[in-house]
């Protein structure tokens, strides 16, 4: 049975293919369309799945996408009478709705027509969940999703069982804690779609001292479920819908005049950032955190299962994920790769096929590389197609795999920025080894390095580690998989000196977990710059400059030519710019 899975107008577009119960390929619009967090129907990633699977849209039995506009229908008609919102928020509602119904039409334009199976709809909610538990390690586990609202709820849970999942609550519209993080992101001056990752980096570098007024603004309950208090939101009453120009998704103000009026005039995009921004910043994680680990405890109650898997948007949080297992009963976590609505795409492709086949479950999932790889007689065309363009830089190819990992730990240990392409590009927004920039931890000024040479962001976000997963108990306080870079540990107090490129200012790190199984040559990597320099880890952050990841190799090595990067490595070739005099 083949499913293709989607997550289409809305941000985050993208595409999964699951044939027979195995996830074949999956891919976000946005590294075709080169516009981060890219909105519409996924054209190119549909054309991609279904080569990358050699089908024909014909050959597709279900396409799934993940959004129902029935569900919660009868919620969003007594809100509808009660509150009387604006005619243009309805007015999107049922556009977006429309959109869903006419996928249909724009398949057959997209694909070349021949679509001859049925389309599922699946709840918003259901489909993050089914992307994580249907993955993770867990044969049963409590479920939980939070976002910002996906068919008129921010936050479901449940428990799953085998293939088997069961939702039992929810929270709806116009209460979301995603929403909550949006607005600070907001009222901090970060206005682009996608920015609570910066507020996150933010918070450390201030203390929790606005927390009486974060509380105002998110309440909890005894049964540990969460309410904004509206007055300092305008998303329930106005028409704040997404939108979109030429694919690049914005999202206007969400926070009203009462929430500056209750924690001081908002910062605007560019000015300086105080001592009070970092304050808020932090009391604003600290509420996301307290609100989201008292919903667990309670589910935990509920449930008395040791495992729990996070997904949504808000599962984005590595912060938060961190520190469930310190702060909760629960014992063990999974977060997939791709938590937000791209992953929404596998999710939806799941739930179909297991609606129709009934099992069994799919093979856990332990790496992300299910989109476009590109073979060696391939890079080797694109590097002699950029002769001209090369003509000063030196351009080899290694003998082995043992010399290509020999010599570009090397390269790294003697303080290189390296841009590494190799296999399939990864799933979700992590750069994991596949399509990554790779540094020397060690160094005190790598972070500023790094910025200078090619990332050009803030300085207060911290770069996050690759390291041996066979390493981690003795680098980190907690010894745990962190195969997709969700969680963030503390770094031991002694190690931290070792590794300052990585270590936040609060001693944390985002880890990412490499094994052998899961990346055999980036284990290798590892490997060969641990035995020269005694540690086992590489600073390694996404191959891009204030773009999408590279996805193809005529992309990194234009990143590579335009930015000060010293050494670009294609699969076997390694490319090398001529040293200063």
């Amino acid at each position: 049975m083949n499913v293709l899975g989607l997550n289409a107008y809305h941000a985050d577009a993208a595409a999964a293919l699951v044939v027979d119960g195995r996830l074949v390929a999956a891919v976000e619009e946005e590294r075709f369309r080169r516009l981060k967090h890219w909105a519409g129907f996924p054209a190119e990633s549909v054309a991609w799945c279904l080569r990358e699977g050699g089908l024909g849209l014909g050959d597709v039995d279900v396409v799934a996408v993940n959004r129902d506009p029935r569900a919660n229908l009868g919620r969003k008609i007594a809100w509808g009478l009660r509150h009387r919102p604006q005619l243009g928020l309805v007015r999107d509602r049922l556009r977006n709705a429309r959109r869903i119904g006419g996928l249909e039409e724009e398949l057959s334009r997209s694909a070349h027509g021949g679509f001859t199976g049925r389309i599922e709809k699946i709840e918003h909610h259901l489909a993050h969940q089914a992307s994580a538990f249907l993955v993770s390690p867990f044969a049963e586990a409590v479920l939980l999703s939070v976002d910002g609202f996906g068919d008129f709820s921010s936050a479901s849970w449940g428990v799953g069982r085998g293939v088997d999942m069961r939702l039992d609550g929810r929270v709806y519209f116009p209460h979301s804690l995603g929403i909550f993080y949006l607005a600070i992101t907001q009222y901090l001056g970060f206005p682009k779609y996608g920015d609570e990752y910066k507020v996150m980096g933010l918070a450390p570098y201030g203390s929790p001292s606005r927390m009486e007024e974060m509380r105002k603004v998110v309440r909890t309950l005894t049964d540990g479920e969460f309410r904004l208090e509206l007055e300092f939101f305008r998303h329930h009453r106005e028409d704040l819908g997404y939108r979109w120009e030429a694919g690049a998704p914005t999202v206007e103000r969400h926070y009203s005049e009462a929430l500056e009026e209750l924690l001081g005039p908002a910062r605007r995009e560019g000015e300086e950032l105080e001592q009070r921004h970092f304050d808020i910043a932090r009391s604003a994680q600290a509420r996301f955190e307290e609100a989201a680990l008292e919903l667990l405890r309670a589910l935990h109650g509920r449930y008395g299962l040791e495992a729990v898997v996070v997904s949504g948007g808000a599962a984005m949080n590595s912060v938060a994920n961190g520190k469930i297992t310190r702060e909760t009963p629960f014992g063990r976590v999974f977060a997939p790769p791709a938590p937000g609505d791209a992953g929404g795409a596998v999710g939806a492709a799941l739930v179909a096929w297991r609606e129709a086949s009934g099992g069994p479950r799919p093979r856990p999932m332990i790496h992300s590389y299910y989109g476009p790889g590109y073979d060696r007689d391939t890079l080797r065309d694109v590097l002699a197609a950029a002769s001209q363009e090369l003509a000063a830089c030196e351009v080899r190819e290694t003998t082995s795999e043992e010399a290509l990992c020999e010599e570009v730990a090397g390269r790294i240990a003697d303080g290189e920025v390296l841009g590494w392409f190799q296999g399939k590009m990864e799933l979700g927004p992590r750069a994991l080894g596949n399509r990554s920039i790779l540094c020397d931890p060690r160094r005190a000024d790598m972070r500023e390095v790094l910025n200078a040479k090619i990332k050009l962001r803030e300085r207060f976000r911290p770069f996050a580690p690759s390291i041996l997963r066979e390493a981690m108990g003795e680098w980190f306080e907690v010894d745990d998989d962190v195969p997709f870079m969700m969680k963030v540990y503390e770094i031991r107090e002694g190690k931290r000196p070792l590794i300052p490129a990585v270590t936040h200012v609060d001693g944390s790190g985002r880890p990412h977990t490499v094994t052998a199984e899961a990346n055999p040559i980036y284990h290798r990597l590892i490997e060969s710059f641990a035995r020269r320099t005694g540690v086992p880890m590489v600073l390694n952050t996404s191959f891009n400059e204030n773009e999408p990841i590279v996805n193809r190799p005529e992309e990194a090595l234009h990143c590579f030519l335009r930015t000060q990067m010293d050494t670009l490595v294609l699969g076997p070739f390694i490319v090398t710019k001529p040293r200063p005099a």
